[in-house]
């Protein structure tokens, strides 16, 4: 008989969290009982997943006796309250924000890039890394494996959805004339250079995940280069990629590796509208960098609220469950 999980969503009636329901019914993660937390605004109302209807929450350090894997949603000073707490009462946490990336104790997770990488790991907080960074990297990492990367410059065209609710609100607020509030200038009508605040150097804090992310995940110390761009489409991100490796490129071998790639799809001319609700990377635009020896530039576009959310988290419960961690 197939054991059953008992799984908790913190930030469940948001977008992510939503998603996270979607993705657990689409691949039968085996649930059993399912607790749903959202903000004060939201307890006491309901929401259906699983063929049930379950009413929503708010948190307490009482919240998570009894679960096995929280899935959090819900930005990083909740994490940073309560990812500890739901530890500590003996369940995994995989978690959305930024608030424990960085953390040397923390496993950041792409599970087809270092999946195995979790068991080192006694912590049972789980990062799921940034989106555009889980888009990019994916494809990049089958190349790294052939070619060993050297460095790599990232250009995102990131989709209304990846700021949240409130961003989204604000984009149709703004569709039927009305002056923006969450965005610094109107998203209907700008490609905003600005995710996140500014921090070092002149890079914002959306920069500097895609920087640290890559090194950390592929394992490696490398330069990398990050712009991060906001665009008015509403869902789905675009990376340009352009990467310098240590050995010489064949063409026809690169498109073979792609075409082989596990969550990675070839597409002729990648764009938002066919990667809205895939799960795949589509890869496409492939081409000699002239800037770099050994260099290559590809365009790859991803649906951030699944392989750069979602998606990605629930892949990882599921490696728990298969490496045995997770019984």
């Amino acid at each position: 008989m197939k054991k059953i999980f008992n799984v908790a969503i913190v930030g469940a009636s948001g977008l992510i969290g939503r998603k996270f329901i979607e993705v657990l019914e689409k691949r039968r993660f085996p649930v059993g009982e399912i607790k749903l937390f959202a903000s004060e605004k939201s307890r006491g109302k309901k929401m259906t997943a699983f063929g049930r209807s379950i009413e929503l929450k708010t948190l307490d350090e009482n919240s998570f006796k009894g679960t096995d894997i929280v899935f959090f949603s819900a930005g990083k000073n909740v994490a940073l309250k309560y990812a500890p707490i739901a530890e500590s009462q003996g369940a995994f946490v995989i978690d959305n924000s930024s608030a424990f990336r960085q953390n040397p104790d923390t496993a950041l997770i792409i599970p087809e890039i270092n999946g195995k990488s979790l068991n080192q790991y006694k912590n049972k907080i789980i990062s799921n890394p940034n989106c555009s960074t889980a888009i990019a990297l994916l494809p990049l990492f089958y190349l790294h494996k052939r070619y060993r990367l050297k460095r790599v410059i990232y250009t995102t065209y990131q989709g209304i959805s990846g700021s949240g609710q409130r961003g989204i609100d604000d984009y149709k607020r703004c569709e039927n004339g009305l002056i923006a509030q969450f965005f610094p200038i109107n998203p209907t009508k700008n490609c905003i250079p600005k995710i996140g605040g500014f921090s070092k150097y002149g890079y914002t804090e959306e920069e500097l995940k895609m920087v640290f992310e890559t090194q950390k995940i592929l394992g490696l110390t490398l330069p990398v280069s990050a712009t991060c761009v906001r665009v008015p489409v509403l869902n789905c991100h675009a990376v340009s990629v352009d990467a310098e490796f240590e050995k010489e490129i064949y063409d026809e071998d690169v498109k073979s590796i792609l075409k082989n790639a596990q969550g990675v799809r070839l597409a002729d001319l990648p764009c938002q509208t066919l990667a809205d609700g895939k799960d795949e990377i589509l890869v496409g635009r492939i081409k000699r960098s002239f800037a770099f020896n050994n260099g290559l530039s590809f365009y790859c576009v991803g649906d951030n609220t699944l392989k750069g959310a979602s998606l990605n988290a629930v892949q990882i419960a599921e490696l728990l469950i298969n490496s045995g961690r997770l019984c």
